[in-house]
This record gives structure tokens, C-alpha cells and sequence, in this order.
């Protein structure tokens, strides 16, 4: 049996046709998006069909792993407003403290996990508010990069479905307890002016419908939680992602709760936790030092796996751009 996997990023969208019985890679593509910190949902929904010509259509089952964080926002007739403020987009920097300010940031972590920086999407919900007030009355539905490509595979073209996510992907908005494994709607109101609706939270390995051509369609999940979920890590494993940004984070059974907002608490796919701590910059710095010694990326690794470990007591500290001292930096997307 063959299924596909979808990494929706925020440079590309990904699809991998697999052999589920021993994982075998049969087929791949990708489709670029739009460069930018906000970008039109439907670029995303292009690419994917892009990339998924000719390996959807042989998939027996389809999941959607996404940019954690974005802001999705539709009207009451299921259209978009805007184009989403993805996760690097950090405009939304203001709100973000005046959010963990009206609260205190013990209660955020405690009720939230994490304590909200201007990744976050609750962050770009009062950044809306206060900067497009027009734009923030028509709001009806918040969804997720995720959540918007995996209503649309489900659901066709009528829409007829009722938008779905997973409890890892929600446990990035900054409006959900993945304590409770429960939304916090009342956050997500407070921070917008109004009350909204949000998807429905489907279970651990739930199947959420079907696609048109009848491929049952998963309930998927954020890049972060995929690449967890696909690694297949255990408590006391450690993964480190070099992408846009870079992660490092574990899988445990007790949630997180960091009033220092170092360590973001987000769950997991499984009904487990995934602590994750992050930097903004990554693979970028890499790059750049590469760059400085005169080779690339496959030569910078070659040099680093024959230097000897402690790399003579020499630290590097990589610039994180722009990003406000007081807010952590976001998660990064899943760019394997």
C-alpha cells in the first residue's frame, strides 16, 4: 500500500509517495511558495496540487504536516480575508508583550504551555485587531497552515467538512492547554475582540475523512510534531532540526510548563508532550560560515566530522536578527 506524505513548509510543499510496509521512498516533488513573511493559503493549496500531480491520486492515505503558528483567518462564508502572517512574520512583537503583560507569564505557561512570543498565533490575532480592525470584525474561523490544506483535501471543493486539527499543531496557537488537551476559546476572543470558532480536535492516528478520489486523509499534524512523530522518538531522545531556524526537543509524559518562556510546551502527536527550545537563525549561519572557509554545506560537515569534539573550546553565537530580546524565538519548519 502507498501513502503520501505532505511537509507544507514555509519556502515549499513536499510530497513523498512511501510504501507503508517498509517505508521505501517510491516517488517525490516538490512546489515552491511565495517568499515573504505572509502569504495567500491558496499558494499553498496550488503547490501541494503541484507537487501531488500524478503521487495523490496513487496514494491509499494522505498526511498533512505544517508550519506551526500561522494565522488562517476566513468570514462567515468560508472565504479567506488576508493573506496569513506565518511565523516568522514578527510584527506582531508589541501584542506579544502586551499579551504576556495582561496575564503574567506564569500563567500563560501554566495555562497555555508556553508563554506566547510573536510566533505565536494568538500574538497575530491582536496584532489584527489593533492594526485592521475591519479585517478583525469579519473574522468567523482561525485555522492553521495545516488544518486550511487538510480541510481542503477532505473536504473537496463544497467545503462541506468541518476543518479538523491535531492537539501538537493547536498546542502552537497559544489559545489551547496541552495539559487538558483542550482550545481555550476565551484567549483566542480576548486577544481578537470576538469570539471565533476553531477546529475540531481530533484524536491521536484519528483518520478525519476521505479525498475525492477516496485516500483516507489523517488528522496530520505541525512540521515539529511530524518530524517527532516520524523519528519515532522515545522519552530521554533528544532531536535537533536545522532548517530556517533551528529546534532541539524530546518527547515526555508530563507537560511542559517554563515561566521563562525559554521552552515552549507544546504536545505531541501522540498524546504526549514535545518541550522544544529554538533559535532563528539555522541553517542560514551555516551557510555563512561555510561560506567564510571557502566550501558548502556538504564540506562544511565533512570538516566538522573530522575535527576533533570540543572544537578546541571555540563557542559560536549566531546572531537571531531582529527578533525582541524579551521574545523567544520561534519554532522552526520541518525542512527535511
Amino acid at each position: 500500500m502507498l501513502v503520501a506524505g505532505v511537509d507544507s513548509s514555509t519556502q515549499s510543499t513536499k510530497v513523498i509517495l512511501c510504501d507503508a510496509d517498509d517505508g521505501t521512498i517510491v516517488a517525490q516533488a516538490s512546489a515552491p511558495h511565495p517568499g515573504g513573511t505572509e502569504c495567500p493559503p491558496q499558494a499553498w493549496w496550488e503547490a501541494l496540487t503541484k507537487a501531488g500531480d500524478g503521487l495523490l491520486t496513487r496514494a491509499a492515505a494522505v498526511g498533512v504536516a505544517g508550519q506551526q503558528h500561522g494565522m488562517v483567518v476566513l468570514d462567515s462564508s468560508a472565504e479567506v480575508i488576508r493573506p496569513a502572517l506565518l511565523w516568522n512574520d514578527l510584527r506582531s512583537a508589541a501584542a506579544a508583550s502586551a499579551l504576556v503583560e495582561e496575564r503574567g507569564p506564569r500563567w500563560w505557561a501554566e495555562r497555555t504551555g508556553s508563554v506566547p512570543n510573536a510566533s505565536f498565533t494568538v500574538t497575530k490575532l491582536r496584532w489584527l485587531a489593533e492594526h485592521e480592525p475591519g479585517n478583525a470584525a469579519r473574522v468567523n474561523r482561525v485555522m492553521l497552515p495545516h488544518d486550511f490544506l487538510t480541510w481542503l483535501l477532505a473536504a473537496g471543493p463544497q467545503l462541506a467538512e468541518e476543518p479538523v486539527t491535531d492537539r501538537g499543531d493547536a498546542s502552537g496557537t497559544g489559545y489551547f492547554s496541552p495539559a487538558d488537551s483542550a482550545w481555550l476559546p476565551e484567549v483566542a476572543a480576548d486577544a481578537l475582540g470576538h469570539e471565533v470558532r476553531l477546529p475540531r480536535l481530533a484524536r491521536p492516528a484519528e483518520a478525519v475523512g476521505e479525498t475525492p478520489l477516496g485516500a483516507v486523509v489523517s488528522a496530520g499534524t505541525g512540521d515539529n510534531m511530524g518530524a517527532a512523530l516520524g523519528l519515532g522518538l522515545e522519552p530521554g531522545e533528544i532531536a535537533v532540526s536545522i532548517g530556517t531556524s533551528g529546534t532541539a526537543y524530546a518527547v515526555t509524559t508530563v507537560a511542559s510548563a517554563d515561566p521563562s518562556g525559554a521552552i515552549a510546551g507544546f504536545a505531541d502527536a501522540t498524546g504526549r508532550f514535545l518541550p522544544l527550545v529554538c533559535t532563528i537563525n539555522a541553517a542560514l549561519v551555516l551557510d555563512s560560515v561555510a561560506a567564510m572557509l571557502g566550501t558548502d554545506a556538504a564540506g562544511l560537515s565533512a570538516r566538522a566530522l573530522a575535527a576533533a569534539p570540543g572544537a578546541g573550546g571555540i563557542t559560536l553565537l549566531p546572531s537571531t536578527g531582529s527578533a525582541p530580546r524579551s521574545a523567544p524565538v520561534p519554532p522552526a519548519p520541518c525542512t527535511a
